[in-house]
């Protein structure tokens, strides 16, 4: 009767390390903000709602740190988010993040320059299309558009 607990246990350990397994790493991302800017915390917030693990960052490094992953002054977001890998700077639609994982292209950086209205995270009305480009040897070029 013993050996028939011992293996009774032993098979409900194995199933739950199967059903424990069977489950994918949740994608995690941090986003380095300024610590005056609230649609920095609202373009997390959007992350989290998308089952993202996100570690939000107040940082007045942004413009340095976004430069530092290739993207140009004058096409950064308020924000930069690493995920996976890559630098995403800017209210960039979580569509546009799931075909860069999907895809893993060369390039390592994307913007979505400016605070465009209607954008994650940003109020307002959506007015037209989001560009959202890549940034690959220094070179910009438009990857999505939603």
């Amino acid at each position: 009767m013993k050996r028939f607990f011992a293996f009774m246990f032993a098979v409900g350990l194995m199933t739950i390390g199967l059903n424990t397994q069977s489950h994918a790493a949740p994608l995690q991302a941090t986003v380095y903000k300024d610590p005056n800017c609230g649609c920095c915390a609202v373009y997390a917030d959007y992350l989290i709602r998308r089952d993202v693990e996100v570690e939000v960052v107040e940082s007045d490094q942004v413009v340095q740190m976004s430069r530092m992953t290739g993207i140009p002054e004058d096409m950064q977001g308020c924000h930069l988010t690493m995920i996976d890998g890559y630098a995403i700077s800017g209210h960039v639609p979580f569509e546009t993040i799931e075909r860069i994982l999907a895809e893993r292209p060369e390039a390592k950086a994307y913007t979505l320059p400016g605070m465009p209205m209607g954008s994650p995270g940003m109020g307002g009305v959506k007015n037209a299309p989001f560009q959202t480009y890549q940034i690959h040897d220094g070179a910009a070029e438009i990857y999505d558009v939603r």
